[in-house]
């Protein structure tokens, strides 16, 4: 039998990738999503956006009943998004709510202070919403240069986030606009 070069090339290739991919039982036929599989009597199924980038991936968290803590996090196979598929981050965001490092309590580190110090839920919602009205008292504007009426905040900004779905979205820019802001902005944008 005579092969030429270009044929023993061919032929290698041909031979390497069976190869490597016929052991491994790659099947082009659609295959169904762990998360379909994973029916449980104890586990509550719940949907939700991954936190990480733009993106905006959908999430089936599996909570435990009675403990009512994460015990699986997978991709949705029914989000148009990501149809199931997660990255890196995305597939181990289930450490982000499960992990003994997590911080549960409002830490605050007063001005030119070396220490954090634990504050209480009530006292940091009271001390921001406290900042927001003075600042926005502070920086807000009835008129602009030419005299026109323009009702806006200049000293605060907003950068949304993708773990916001629309409805979220929708609620919390109205609030931005009904405290006056121009600079909103959203993370899915830069």
């Amino acid at each position: 039998m005579k092969i030429c070069r270009r044929g023993f090339l061919k032929l290698s290739a041909a031979a390497g990738t069976a190869a490597a991919f016929g052991g491994l039982g790659i099947s082009l036929k659609p295959t169904v999503a762990r998360a379909q599989l994973l029916k449980t009597r104890w586990a509550k199924q719940t949907t939700s956006v991954c936190c990480y980038c733009a993106v905006g991936c959908g999430l089936i968290v599996h909570t435990d009943k009675a403990s009512l803590r994460a015990i699986n996090v997978e991709g949705d196979p029914d989000h148009p998004v990501n149809e199931g598929s997660l990255c890196a981050k995305g597939a181990s965001i289930w450490q982000l709510g499960e992990n003994k490092r997590r911080v549960k309590n409002v830490l605050y580190r007063a001005p030119y202070s070396d220490k954090w110090e634990v504050k209480d839920w009530d006292w940091a919602l009271e001390r921001i919403a406290k900042r927001v009205k003075d600042t926005r008292d502070k920086t807000f504007a009835r008129k602009n240069a030419k005299g026109q009426m323009v009702n806006r905040c200049d000293g605060i900004a907003s950068v949304g986030s993708a773990a916001l779905d629309n409805e979220e979205c929708w609620a919390y820019q109205s609030m931005l606009r009904a405290l006056g802001l121009v600079y909103i902005e959203h993370q899915a944008r830069i």
